[in-house]
């Protein structure tokens, strides 16, 4: 659905009065007011004097001033620096006005990014129980905060202990046993299946413990799997450079040396 076009001004008093009204709702930098008095009228002189005594009248701030007043509101609220930067540049601030206003405000009002970032991080998160390490470092770069602000905070926070990264938790709830027949049914031998789940961060404890229960019900049998993936394979075992080539290749898929050994000798026969 298209909204009506917007009413054209007749007069000068009603490119004034559309400036009011946008200005009464919230500050706007004068390339935004310009923008939207453009689409009340095309005549440019008018735009151009409005804005000149709206500037002149204090009811438009230059955009430096428009920076600091921003700076100044962005941080009571603990935006940190580059995202302050970064919606101001998205406003049509030049980086200069930023970067100006941004050294004024943090030097009077002594703003330190890093306790600002700690007050941040203690206000919204009590503990860490239903988010991960992933999130948090996304939410505060978002909020304009450094990889060093955020871990300063991090170490200051009272239950650290508490959050963890998504590949931990993802971990936690892995069951080992069903890992353990999944890696094997996918042709990987013992040693590649460990690497893996450490890898993932999984407790592996229990690990030879579960592998034995599964040979003694035949769920997995390691010797069965290398010789099944040797003769996936074309290597001529008669021949001692392919023979070291397929030995390589089974290690290399997690296998130890006796089934190797075995597996070569049964595909001997």
């Amino acid at each position: 659905m298209q909204s009506k076009p917007l009413r054209q001004a007749k007069t000068i008093e009603n490119v004034f009065n559309s400036a009011y009204w946008h200005l009464g709702q919230q500050d706007f930098t004068i390339n935004e007011i310009r923008t939207k008095l453009g689409r009340k009228t095309e005549n440019l002189e008018w735009i151009d004097t409005v804005l000149a005594r709206l500037i002149e009248n204090g009811y438009l701030k230059n955009d430096f001033d428009f920076a600091v007043r921003y700076c100044e509101l962005a941080f009571s609220h603990e935006l940190g620096k580059a995202a302050i930067k970064r919606k101001l540049q998205q406003r049509g601030v030049a980086v200069t006005d930023i970067d100006s206003a941004l050294e004024q405000v943090m030097h009077e009002q002594n703003v330190d990014s890093f306790e600002m970032a700690t007050a941040r991080l203690q206000n919204k998160f009590e503990n860490f129980y239903g988010t991960n390490k992933e999130k948090i470092y996304s939410q505060m770069t978002t909020k304009g905060f450094t990889r060093a602000e955020i871990d300063h905070a991090l170490s200051l926070h009272p239950q650290v202990d508490t959050l963890r990264s998504k590949l931990v938790i993802k971990a936690e709830k892995t069951d080992l046993k069903t890992e353990i027949i999944k890696l094997f049914n996918k042709g990987k031998g013992k040693t590649l299946i460990m690497q893996e789940l450490k890898q993932r961060l999984i407790d592996v404890s229990e690990f030879e413990d579960i592998v034995y229960q599964l040979t003694l019900t035949d769920d997995v049998d390691f010797y069965l799997s290398c010789k099944t993936q040797l003769a996936k394979k074309r290597y001529d075992l008669s021949d001692y450079k392919e023979k070291s080539k397929a030995y390589a290749y089974l290690s290399r898929k997690g296998f130890d040396s006796d089934e190797i050994k075995e597996a070569m000798i049964l595909d001997d026969e």
